[in-house]
This record gives C-alpha cells, structure tokens and sequence, in this order.
C-alpha cells in the first residue's frame, strides 16, 4: 500500500456495542455527525456484539424489577434517565424509558445484525428505535422480523435463521475476542484494529481519533528516504 492509497483507503471502525445500551445508540448518533461533518475521512463502519446481560432468560425480564435491582429505589435512575432524554434530543433521539417493559435477552438481536450483512447498520438502527423509542421487545423473535422486513430482508427465512440460534455461537465467540482486547463496557470504537476511543464521545472527539489514526496511517505508508 503506498502513501496516496493510505490516504485515500477507509479506516475501518469496529462499534461494539448492545442493543439495551441508551448510550451506544447516543455514540452511533455522534459517529453519524462527525462522519457528516467530515465526509474526507473515508470509513468502513462494522457493528459488534457485546451483550450486557448475557445470562438473562431468553424471554428476557421485567424492566422495573431489573432497574430496581440494579440501581435501587432512589433519585438515581430518574436523573440518568433525564440526562440521557436530554442528551439524547439534542442528538435527534426521542428516548422513551417509560415505554419500556422488559430488559430482553439481546443475542438474537445480535445475530440479526450479523444476518443482515451490508444491512447491518440499518438493523442496528431499527433495532434501537424499536426498544428505546417504542418500548419494544428486541428478544421477540416476531418484533425482530418485522424489524428484518422493514429493512428488506426475508422475513421467513430470518425467522427460520433466528429459531434455529443461527450465528448465535458465533456472537458470543467474538464477545469472548473483545474481553480479550480489554473491552469491558460500551459503546467501544476500534480504529483500523489498532486505536481505541471509549465511551459515547463527541463528534469533535471521534473527529479528532480519525484525524489522529489517519495521520498515523500516512506516517507508516509514507515512503523512505533510503537512509
């Protein structure tokens, strides 16, 4: 690869992220904007699985009684919920925790993403509205092909797919490959397999990181001076 390709190739940006995470729809959100903002710094986005709560039912549990659990009776769960309504309209995401009902098992939602190839960012997207602006159940094998439909896949072939736990070993294998990098929480953007950025940034954040990896990237390609 010379110096002019290195400049002009996509820097691949790997998302982990889950399906139950407001702040992994708020990243995707922010990525969009700074990807908007610079339409010069070519990429390639592939959506990966991490799963929060990869032990609950298939069916999934009730909300109330999960978030109880988690962050007891107190003030706590309202102010982060108003935090994130906040961040999130200004973001353009109308966040809707009241609608939500249940904390679904995400692995099938996984697996749909992955189904869907290069429709993949579609279905993180329908997926996201689904849950956290319509309260959906995201573990509903039926809500989950009405998702596949909506974004033009089959819908009996997805239902099929996903009944028979198709791709599901397969998630949580590269669930195991990000622990192994360190990942411990999401959303968790990997630049070019090499650079990290943590967390649901700012455009000017992730505008910053791919500037950076970028440069980086030239300095590697460029060629030498023979001494």
């Amino acid at each position: 690869m010379g110096y002019a390709s290195a400049m002009s190739e996509p820097i691949q940006i790997e998302v982990h992220s889950d399906a139950v995470c407001p702040w992994c729809y708020l990243g995707k959100r922010r990525l969009e904007a700074a990807l908007a903002e610079r339409p010069d710094l070519p990429v390639e986005v592939r959506w990966k699985p991490f799963e929060l709560n990869p032990d609950l039912p298939v069916g999934g549990t009730d909300r109330a009684a999960y978030m109880a659990a988690k962050f007891g009776d107190g003030p706590g769960l309202a102010a982060a919920h108003a935090r994130l309504v906040d961040l999130g309209g200004r973001a353009g995401i109308p966040f809707r925790f009241e609608a939500i009902q249940r904390v679904p098992n995400t692995r099938a939602a996984h697996a749909l993403v992955a189904l869907a190839g290069d429709r993949a960012d579609g279905a993180v997207e329908a997926i996201f509205a689904a849950y956290f602006e319509r309260g959906e159940d995201i573990g509903s094998i039926d809500v989950l092909v009405r998702i596949a439909g909506s974004i033009g896949l089959d819908r009996e072939t997805t239902r099929a797919r996903l009944a028979a736990g198709d791709g599901f070993d397969a998630i949580a294998v590269e669930e195991e490959a990000g622990r192994r990098m360190g990942i411990t929480g999401v959303p968790f953007f990997v630049f070019a397999g090499r650079w990290a950025l943590s967390g649901a940034q700012e455009p000017a954040q992730i505008i910053a990181a791919l500037e950076e990896v970028r440069a980086s990237l030239a300095r590697e390609s460029a060629p030498s001076d023979g001494r």
